[in-house]
């Protein structure tokens, strides 16, 4: 029975439902993004460069089909949702570098009444 509790405590921590919550959004987030380099990005980029589909650039050999235009689509998936991500973390710490800066004069003031009191017993 320990153990069962042990997990459910693990399962309800606020980390473990946040993480839950970012998986499910990121998954989310992928295939729009997937949709957005397959579906506008890279046939307009096959158009300018000679009217071509990224899908069909295959390599024959033999009975191999080896597929670099996916290969290619799926690095600029990646770069968007890497560029995207480091936007979003940024974004986050500099809200906290703000929350930690706003905190730390109110630390301060707090102490040095603290300190007041003490000195007036």
């Amino acid at each position: 029975m320990s153990i069962l509790k042990e997990f459910r405590d693990f399962a309800i921590k606020g980390n473990v439902v946040d993480l839950a919550v970012g998986v499910v959004i990121g998954a989310a987030f992928g295939k729009i993004v997937t949709s957005l380099v397959g579906d506008m990005i890279m046939p307009a980029v096959g158009m300018l460069i000679g009217g071509f589909d990224f899908k069909d650039m295959t390599l024959k050999i033999g009975s191999a089909k080896i597929s670099y235009g996916l290969f290619i689509q799926n690095c600029v998936d990646f770069v968007i949702i890497a560029a995207a991500i480091f936007l979003a973390v940024k974004l986050v710490n500099r809200f906290r570098r703000k929350e930690e800066a706003a905190a730390a004069p109110r630390q301060e003031q707090l102490l040095e009444e603290i300190r007041d009191l003490l000195k007036k017993r």
